[in-house]
């Protein structure tokens, strides 16, 4: 296995003098200096779009780079694989790589929503190693419903006619062989679009992997392919992917294609300084996870909710809540993926922009802040005065991702009518 490690939220990196990789007492990663070298010059080069590890200076540490709230897997070019965890209340890196991983299979238009992790030792299996199984496991699936043919057009300068005879490329080719012909035919052959990426990503894999049971696998797969060619101009070729209801298997297999051959899918970042990366915003896993929850437990959930403008005539400034839900009244929820220790740790352009939901939402009864439950419930509860006449309550919960079923925590007097179920479903029963 390669150097692998992991680092939770807000944890440092930085170099070691002896060109060495240490955890220290405060789960702090010192890496060589090289590596920490292209982990720096990946950083300034995105800084200005997204801050994935922000630049600092520790007293007893020197120049660090502290991970922000971007989580998932960093590689540099010598095979250094940095994952980047969720910090969640206590929780030790295995255990809080277990609910990450749950949170992505909530994802829209990813490939983690089909994976089943019921065999898979997660806690232990360094996560790049985890989304490579996840593929693989795919791919299965796809071999053993069997690989789609299609018919190839091809070009070649042949000894016999076949197919049709290209005329301008016969005279430019073939004026002193007259006894070839340039044809155009067609194959039904597997060496199609669809088929080319799969054994793309296969080969690109197999030198990023640091397991040997994923390199042993991939081998298999690629004896499989043998036939198959492989593309130089990735972007391109995904354009010409053809998803009908024939192909319908590959769907899963090929998202898995873009997301470690594009490896931006998810967060864009510039730069060749890195090998590899796949990191994702917790704030967009934090709303995704509990928007997905909500829906489950029936309620009519529209997360990014889109129509509605803070000017208007003409609309301009379009707000997006992350969650509103329509029942016998209309609630609005933000998720902020914040660690809160008391109030003054609420945001005041949050209130702003709760307040404006509140008030161009004209049917909103109830406006809610949701942030991550870290071990210390806060009783907060604000009215916002939206007309002369009616308040408008905003109420703040504490999601905790840690329990088997999720579990929201609020102020208990929100909560005792308990006539509608998101109430029920929200109060501390």
């Amino acid at each position: 296995m390669k150097n692998n490690f992991s680092i939770l939220e807000y944890r440092s990196i930085y170099y070691n003098k002896d060109d060495s990789y240490s955890l220290d007492a405060q789960k702090n990663l010192a890496v060589p200096k090289k590596v920490f070298d292209d982990l720096k010059q990946f950083v300034l080069k995105n800084n200005e779009q997204t801050l994935f590890l922000k630049p600092s200076y520790k007293k007893g540490l020197g120049e660090t780079l502290q991970a922000q709230n971007y989580v998932g897997v960093i590689q540099t070019k010598d095979g250094t694989t940095i994952e980047i965890l969720p910090k969640i209340q206590n929780l030790n890196t295995d255990a809080s790589k277990k609910i990450l991983i749950k949170m992505l299979k909530t994802l829209k238009k990813s490939p983690f929503k089909n994976f089943n992790m019921a065999h898979l030792k997660s806690s232990k299996m360094p996560l790049f190693e985890i989304f490579i199984t996840m593929f693989l496991d795919e791919l299965t699936k796809l071999l053993k419903k069997g690989l789609k043919a299609d018919y190839i057009t091809k070009e070649e300068n042949i000894k016999f006619l076949k197919g049709k005879l290209k005329i301008s490329k016969q005279i430019q080719m073939n004026y002193i062989h007259k006894e070839r012909f340039f044809v155009e035919y067609q194959e039904f052959l597997s060496d199609r679009v669809e088929n080319r990426l799969i054994k793309t990503t296969l080969e690109f894999l197999y030198k990023k992997s640091g397991s040997n049971h994923n390199q042993q696998r991939i081998r298999e797969f690629l004896f499989v392919f043998d036939a198959i060619g492989v593309f130089r101009n990735i972007k391109n070729d995904f354009v010409n992917i053809k998803l009908n209801r024939h192909m319908k298997d590959y769907e899963q297999t090929l998202l898995w294609c873009k997301t470690f051959l594009l490896e931006n899918s998810f967060t864009p970042y510039k730069g060749g300084d890195i090998a590899f990366a796949l990191l994702f915003d917790m704030n967009l896993l934090f709303e995704s996870y509990v928007g997905n929850y909500l829906k489950k437990k029936g309620l009519n959930v529209s997360l990014q909710d889109k129509g509605k403008y803070l000017v208007e005539e003409p609309n301009k400034f379009a707000l997006r809540p992350d969650i509103v839900i329509n029942e016998d009244e209309q609630l609005i929820a933000d998720t902020k993926w914040k660690m809160i220790k008391d109030e003054k740790d609420i945001s005041q352009a949050d209130m702003y922009q709760l307040y404006a939901y509140g008030t161009k939402y004209k049917e909103c009864s109830k406006l809610y802040l949701i942030y991550p439950y870290n071990n210390k419930y806060l009783d907060l509860r604000y009215l916002y005065q939206a007309e002369e006449t009616d308040k408008l309550a905003l109420n703040v919960l504490f999601f905790d991702l840690t329990q088997k079923e999720p579990t929201f925590y609020m102020q208990d007097d929100a909560c005792t009518e308990h006539k509608h179920k998101w109430f029920a479903l929200l109060g501390t029963l």
